[in-house]
């Protein structure tokens, strides 16, 4: 096999192979690692939507702080 004039025999064949499929095992690798980010990203949004909503809930069951309370008032 001649590559840009330069003959390959066997064992450079194979390393180039081997370098080729690294190549491809780390693209696949990298893939999967930033869909996971942005699983979590969105997953961590959702979580902060949910506990914010439940604590503004909580807001609105508490009666204001201003009114006076106890037998004084």
């Amino acid at each position: 096999m001649t590559l840009f004039g330069r003959t390959l025999d066997g064992q450079e064949i194979a390393a180039l192979v081997s370098m080729l499929a690294v190549l491809a095992l780390w693209a696949f690798a990298w893939r999967g690692e930033r869909d996971w980010g942005r699983w979590f990203r969105s997953w961590e949004a959702a979580r902060k939507a949910r506990r914010d909503a439940e604590i503004a809930t909580q807001r609105d069951d508490d009666p204001p702080s201003n009114t006076p309370k106890g037998p004084w008032s």
